[in-house]
């Protein structure tokens, strides 16, 4: 039997983001260790003000993060009768109630109820990333399969090392399918059909493919990879994050709902922002500035570009000492 994989992150400040190595062992996988580690970088970036983006890459060559450590939910399966659907909805709603409890890896460990706790656990992190006002990039330095293109997935922002390199769920093929969002997310990214055939199949995308349909944002030279995702990291990290939270939550979620339903969370995301104290100094700002230069600021030449660089609307717009004298 094969030992289990202790995986880390190791984690670099670079200004207001971080820099983060996902170290999987001489394999790349994603396995136990890397899944805690995850959430509590999740938790402690979202927490921090001083903290805009997140920067995650891999420390194999050649290789993102390969897939998931296949032990990782194969042993807790052998120990137990096959279950059906039904039964598997049971574990999984009882894996979302004991989630949270602490102390329960010695009782549960050999249980099929484990790897339902520790597989939906990796749900709430992704989901916690996706609620947050930290913009998560993953700079893929190579492959990513099964949880490995997950994780990709997950982000906010996917930057891919052009190569020979792949990105897809291979899961049909070892008799399983996408457990870690892959039938969920992918098909958010590039249309229900595209991601079927290619879930169906297991035929993973070049980086070419995959920025041509949407499953990654660019593809850049391996040597400039990380220089492109911190471009990326500066340009949405310069907004205010609560505003940025507020969004990534009506689009996560409101666009996947039902419309009336996600129009709702539109309107509390947009009025909790028009409340907040940003929110108000932003437009009070932008009123002065208009009222000062009797014309909107966004709409005054090379204002809206100054503005997308600065990442906000202070001081946009104001006559200049110069104007205000004449």
């Amino acid at each position: 039997m094969t030992d289990e994989v202790r995986g880390r992150l190791d984690i670099e400040h670079r200004g207001t983001a971080l820099l983060v190595h996902v170290d999987g062992g001489p394999l790349g996988l994603f396995g136990n260790d890397i899944a805690d580690q995850l959430d509590e970088l999740v938790d402690r970036a979202d927490a921090d003000p001083d903290i805009n983006a997140v920067v995650f890459t891999g420390t194999h060559p050649g290789r993102f993060v390969s897939h998931a450590e296949v032990r990782w939910l194969q042993e807790g399966g052998a120990a137990v009768p096959p279950v059906g659907v039904r039964g598997a909805s049971t574990l999984a709603r009882a894996a979302r109630g004991v989630n949270n409890v602490g102390g329960i890896q010695a009782v549960l460990g050999k249980s099929p109820l484990w790897p339902a706790v520790q597989l939906e656990r990796v749900h709430q992190t992704f989901l916690k990333m996706n609620r947050s006002g930290v913009i998560f990039i993953a700079a893929l330095n190579g492959s990513a399969l099964g949880l490995g293109a997950e994780f990709c997935w997950a982000n906010d922002l996917r930057i891919m090392a052009d190569g020979d390199y792949f990105i897809g769920q291979p899961e049909i093929l070892l008799g399983i399918m996408p457990g870690g969002g892959g039938s969920q997310r992918l098909p958010r990214l590039v249309g229900n059909h595209r991601a079927l055939t290619a879930i169906l199949s297991g035929k993973p995308f070049a980086p070419t493919e995959a920025l041509e349909i949407g499953a990654v944002d660019d593809v850049t030279a391996p040597e400039k990879l990380l220089d492109r995702a911190f471009e990326l990291a500066e340009y949405f990290g310069a907004r205010p994050k609560s505003s940025r939270a507020a969004i990534k939550r009506s689009v996560y979620f409101g666009g996947s709902s039902k419309l009336e339903d996600g129009l709702h969370i539109e309107r509390a995301e947009f009025l909790a922002t028009a409340l907040s104290k940003i929110g108000q100094e932003l437009m009070l700002d932008y009123m002065a500035n208009t009222d000062a230069s009797g014309e909107l600021p966004l709409y005054q030449p090379g204002v809206f570009e100054q503005v997308l660089e600065h990442g906000n609307t202070r001081g946009a717009g104001a006559p200049s000492a110069t104007t205000r004298e004449q």
